[in-house]
């Protein structure tokens, strides 16, 4: 069985805010590393053990970056998701939310690689919070009016 898929106009915006998120990964995937040298954290030790952490302010350094990174790839199945089913109906919307949260995880890292992870909760960062959950809502609305779209031509 086959099946014809029309993407809405305006979906190929997806693209870029999906690239976008790669540099972001990416950028802090060497942050990670960077830090993770510097603090002298050998491999696999995920991260800095508490006296690590209490005893070298590098090893600190390095659980901040290691958390905000590890925090990053929790979330981003949930906004690709999210961006994906969006975007089948509002494919601009969904873009610029991606995108949008992708600076403000940016604004999140470098806050919380200060050292001081009070920091990460920066005002872009709130922001893009709130965009993440439009974007899950508009998600959850377009699944859910075809669930209902579907059900009524089956029953009715």
């Amino acid at each position: 069985m086959s099946a014809t898929v029309t993407l809405p106009e305006g979906f190929h915006y997806l693209a870029p805010a999906f690239v976008l998120t790669i540099f972001l990964l990416y950028g802090q995937n060497i942050t990670v590393s960077r830090y993770r040298k510097r603090a002298g954290i050998a491999y696999p030790q995920m991260y800095a053990e508490k006296k690590q952490a209490e005893d070298s302010n590098d090893a600190h350094l390095f659980n901040c970056a290691q958390r905000a990174h590890q925090n990053t790839l929790e979330n981003i199945p949930i906004m690709y998701t999210a961006a994906l089913v969006a975007g089948l109906k509002y494919p601009v919307f969904a873009a610029a939310s991606l995108a949008f949260w992708s600076l403000s995880r940016v604004s999140y890292t470098l806050g919380y690689i200060t050292g001081d992870p009070n920091k990460r909760g920066t005002i872009l960062f709130k922001a893009g919070i709130v965009v993440s959950l439009g974007v899950i809502g508009l998600a959850t609305f377009v699944s859910g009016a075809w669930l209902c779209e579907g059900l009524a031509a089956k029953f009715f």
